[in-house]
């Protein structure tokens, strides 16, 4: 079983491409679920894993503090989580340092001279979200800058460029924009563009993940790296060792670290 929260984000497309690469040369069939990171919905989903009697499930979950991992484990499921980060149990997880993620791309920005800087994210609630912006206040305390957050509800395109209309009703224009996703950064430049503001000559803009369209945005996007496609075959070797090794399985805790991909829309201020 597969469990990710929103299956429509090209890096959970990637992540659904890696998964069924490994469990193919197993002879594994996957189960796609997609929980638009709702936690009835993931309950759902986990039931129906459940009843199916699934060997193994690898899921990115829409709430970390519930019991339902254990409910899968208590059915003899191995459960491994992918792009969330667990500590002080036995289970596996394939994650990310997106702390850092959020501290490179500011550093970034700050050393090619911006220092008003945008933070454009989704809900706090999620744990990626969370981690990223505490990399972006600790690097933007560290360079004393002012970051300004605008907070949107979700992390596609369309509020992306609900995202670039707010910044433009701002009294002053940050010199750069850091989404917290790609998604989020395409609608941010649409908007930018449409309104005749050059990117990046008057506005910088930084993505995160490096999905497959940045490369060819209207203006080539840069972006903060995950490597998705390594971190996904990485946890689902996890969960189909312990689904064949059993007791004998050793859990692990990998962290995979972010890189900068430098692009078009980035400039010196």
């Amino acid at each position: 079983g597969l469990i990710v929260p929103d299956v429509a984000n090209p890096f959970f497309t990637e992540v659904a491409r890696g998964v069924e690469d490994a469990a193919s040369k197993r002879d594994y069939a996957v189960f796609l679920c997609n929980s638009d990171e709702s936690a009835t919905k993931e309950d759902r989903y986990i039931n129906v894993l459940i009843q199916q009697q699934v060997r193994g499930v690898l899921i990115t979950p829409a709430d970390m503090k519930a019991d339902r991992l254990e409910t899968m484990r208590d059915r003899g499921i191995s459960v491994t989580l992918l792009d969330r980060e667990i500590k002080g149990r036995k289970q596996c997880s394939v994650s990310v340092d997106d702390v850092h993620g959020g501290q490179i791309a500011i550093e970034y920005l700050t050393g090619l001279g911006h220092k008003y800087i945008a933070w454009v994210c989704g809900p706090e609630s999620i744990p990626q979200v969370a981690d990223r912006g505490a990399g972006v206040a600790k690097a933007g305390k560290v360079a004393n800058i002012e970051i300004e957050t605008v907070r949107v509800s979700l992390m596609n395109a369309a509020k992306g460029e609900e995202a670039a209309r707010k910044i433009l009703e701002l009294n002053a224009m940050p010199t750069a924009i850091f989404c917290a996703n790609d998604l989020l950064a395409l609608g941010v430049m649409r908007v930018l563009l449409e309104n005749k503001i050059r990117v990046p000559d008057q506005v910088s803009i930084l993505g995160y993940d490096d999905i497959e369209f940045a490369p060819s945005a209207a203006v080539p996007l840069s972006s903060i790296a995950q490597p998705s496609y390594q971190m996904v075959v990485t946890a689902a070797d996890l969960v189909l060792h312990e689904c064949e090794d059993g007791d004998n399985h050793e859990h692990q805790q990998i962290r995979f670290q972010p890189q900068l991909v430098e692009r078009a829309s980035t400039g010196k201020r």
